[in-house]
């Protein structure tokens, strides 16, 4: 039997869920091809470590930008390859997948992802909202009559909403996350150092010694090597947190107000419930040292990071469809005794 399985379809990564068994695939969300031949050279990790550095015949592509689909045929190769690599196909029965998606894509978005999943995996695909199955995989009861209030941080988007009922009462989808501020620390360091730095560069100072509040207490330092944006040669050069806050503010006040947003359209009922619940950080972009300390000063409400935020969204997908798979026996079950009562 075919083993069914959720994916996060990320701009950054690409994670998958299969049931019963959690999180078995974390990769980046590249593909290298040959541009004279147009093969696929590599996928996911070995492509990542080429971005940056290949000839000009190989180019690095992420199929996916904003939480959708940029490239559908590079899309298909890549979760073609991730899905070969798990062996989860049956010989009797295929696959269901569970894939997420931002809030706020069209119809031809939806219809594409679906598209490339049924192509890649060939059993039956559902589709749902990124923050919804983010805070199922954080641990949050979705389904109870309470508000509860979701900020998940990816690579392309940043996804804000309230759910209740076991659906979403508000929701924002915002394209400003991960990349964004990658692309931050880029702009920053070339401004006031002079020094041109790639992307591999920018994550790994995010990461190292990046916070979203600068603080004198805390105040880390890392050395950058790159190239000098006038002389063009190699160049070293210390780089601190605070400026690393600094260059981040703009992004980061961004995401605060599509947060308050959502919360100015919500009813009174649901919003206190998130006074007394607090608000749940998921995403890789929540990782940012100090990140829930500045949102929960802005909004007044208290803010967790979940315990696995770089896994929550494929985590939930791999809820849901156990969820499913398991009442729908019973639903069977169901139809059947009706059905015998009614000829009865």
């Amino acid at each position: 039997m075919a083993e069914d399985i959720g994916i996060d379809l990320g701009t950054a990564n690409v994670l998958v869920a299969v049931t019963g068994k959690g999180v078995v695939l974390n990769e980046p969300s590249v593909v290298a091809v040959d541009t004279k031949t147009n093969k696929v050279l590599a996928v996911g990790k070995e492509a990542y470590e080429m971005v940056g550095r290949t000839p000009g015949n190989i180019k690095a592509i992420r199929p996916l930008k904003d939480g959708v689909i940029s490239d559908f045929d590079i899309t298909e190769e890549m979760l073609t390859h991730f899905i070969s690599k798990l062996n989860v196909k049956g010989f009797v029965s295929k696959p269901k997948v569970m894939i997420c998606a931002p809030t706020n894509i069209t119809n031809i978005e939806r219809k594409a992802i679906i598209e490339a999943a049924q192509k890649a995996v060939g059993g039956e695909v559902f589709l749902e909202e990124e923050p919804k199955v983010a805070a199922v995989g954080a641990g949050m009861d979705i389904f109870q009559p309470t508000g509860s209030m979701v900020i998940d941080i990816g690579g392309g988007t940043s996804d804000i909403a309230v759910v209740s009922l076991g659906d979403i009462v508000a929701s924002k989808s915002l394209k400003i996350a991960g990349d964004v501020m990658n692309q931050d620390i880029i702009d920053y360091m070339k401004q006031h150092h002079k020094i041109v730095a790639g992307e591999h560069t920018a994550e790994k100072i995010k990461k190292t010694i990046g916070t979203a509040k600068a603080s004198s207490s805390n105040d880390q330092h890392m050395d950058v090597r790159g190239r000098d944006a006038v002389t063009g040669m190699p160049i070293s050069v210390t780089i601190t947190s605070k400026e690393i806050a600094t260059a981040l503010a703009g992004t980061i006040e961004q995401i605060v107000n599509g947060a308050k947003n959502v919360l100015e359209t919500i009813p009174p009922e649901l919003a206190a419930d998130i006074i007394d619940r607090g608000i749940m950080l998921t995403g890789g972009g929540s990782m940012l040292a100090d990140l829930d300390q500045v949102i929960s000063d802005e909004l007044t409400v208290p803010v967790v990071i979940s315990e696995d935020p770089l896994e929550n969204v494929a985590k939930g997908a791999g809820v849901l469809l156990d969820h499913m798979s398991k009442s729908q026996p019973q639903k069977q079950r169901r139809r059947f005794n009706l059905f015998g009562n009614r000829k009865a």
